[in-house]
């Protein structure tokens, strides 16, 4: 049932990915907020996905992952409304990461462990797909970041600054 997964191998696995889940949604939330609404229709290739496209693909499929770990079973809905501009993207992508988080952070030992297909594909412990929201996340956002600037938008700090948002040296508290 497990595939060899220990009940405190998948406590301590879920507690890392979802403190890191939960950072890189914030870093997320940045790049998807620096698409210009209009300028949203940029593809770099006609083969890519517009940069509206992207965003929405990155938040929805990111909260899809997380609500079919929770669920133990994948469905891949699409919500009925999905939001049109880049900050409705971000204050869905926010509020429903947020709600798959805490889900998946109340899930049990034995549920973390019950093996759920995915599309026929896989048949994982549901605790090893946060693996792949953590590395959908990271792909598609980098991929979103390399539109910006030809979008005539900023790159925000991903992993550190970045041209256009530079590091800045931590400012020295003073003593009162």
């Amino acid at each position: 049932m497990s595939q060899g997964l220990s009940p405190e191998f998948a406590l301590g696995y879920r507690a890392m990915m979802v403190d890191g889940i939960a950072r890189e949604a914030e870093i997320t939330k940045k790049v998807i907020a620096a698409v210009p609404d209009a300028a949203s229709s940029y593809k770099p290739d006609p083969c890519a996905r517009t940069a509206k496209e992207l965003a929405w693909h990155i938040a929805n499929t990111d909260v899809q992952f997380l609500t079919g770990i929770a669920d133990l079973k994948f469905s891949m809905q699409n919500p009925e409304n999905k939001p049109q501009t880049s900050a409705e993207v971000v204050a869905w992508y926010d509020q429903n990461m947020q709600l798959g988080l805490a889900r998946v952070a109340g899930m049990t030992a034995e549920q973390l462990m019950t093996p759920v297909s995915f599309a026929g594909v896989f048949n994982l412990p549901a605790v090893l797909y946060l693996g792949f929201v953590n590395n959908h996340m990271i792909h598609h956002r980098g991929e979103l970041a390399t539109y910006l600037r030809p979008m005539g938008s900023k790159v925000p700090s991903i992993y550190g600054g970045s041209y256009d948002e530079p590091m800045r040296p931590p400012v020295a508290e003073s003593a009162a």
